[in-house]
C-alpha cells in the first residue's frame, strides 16, 4: 500500500513516531511511505522551527533506528496537501488535528475523479499532564519528548 503523511516534525516525539509507525505498518514490507515535511510559508505561524535538514535528518535517524521496513521518501512540502492531491497513493495517515486536511484532500480528489484516499487516524499522544505533547511544549521545556513532565506549568 502507498501511504503519505505530513507535518513539521520539528522536535521529534511520540506523537510523530507513533505517526511514522503507523504509516509503515499500513504500507507493509511491499508498500511505500511519503514524508511530507512542511517549508516555507507552512511555518509562518510557527515560531522557531528547526531547518527543513535538521528536521528530515531526525525523521532519517528515527526510521534508521526503527529499522523501516518500506520504501520511502521524505520530501519537502510547501502545502498542507503536498502530492497527495495527484499522487498515486492509497491511505493518509493522520491526528485529530490533521483530520480536516485529509478530508479536504478526498474532496479535492474526488472532484477530479481520483480515489479517496483511506483515512487512518492515530489518537493523540498524551504527556504525563493529560495535554498532548507537542513540539513547542518540548522547546518551552514544559515536557520532554516522551511526554514527561519537566517543570511546574501553571
Amino acid at each position: 500500500m502507498n501511504v503519505c503523511i505530513g507535518g513539521t516534525f520539528d522536535i521529534l516525539h511520540r506523537g510523530h513516531k507513533l505517526l511514522v509507525n503507523k504509516a509503515f505498518e499500513i504500507a507493509g514490507e511491499q508498500g511505500y511511505v511519503f514524508i511530507g515535511i512542511a517549508t516555507g510559508e507552512m511555518l509562518n505561524k510557527k515560531k522557531d522551527v528547526n531547518l527543513f535538514a535538521k528536521r528530515k535528518r531526525g525523521v532519517e535517524e528515527y526510521l534508521s533506528v526503527a529499522k523501516a521496513s518500506a520504501r520511502f521518501d521524505i520530501k519537502p512540502i510547501h502545502d498542507k496537501y503536498g502530492p497527495s492531491l495527484e499522487e498515486g497513493f492509497d491511505a493518509i495517515v493522520v491526528s485529530p488535528e490533521t483530520r480536516p486536511t485529509a478530508e479536504a484532500i478526498n474532496k479535492i480528489r474526488k472532484q477530479r475523479r481520483k480515489k479517496p484516499l483511506k483515512i487512518i487516524q492515530i489518537p493523540f499522544v498524551l504527556s504525563e499532564d493529560g495535554v498532548p505533547i507537542s513540539s513547542s511544549r518540548i522547546r518551552n521545556q514544559e515536557i520532554d519528548e516522551n511526554g514527561r513532565i519537566l517543570k511546574n506549568s501553571d
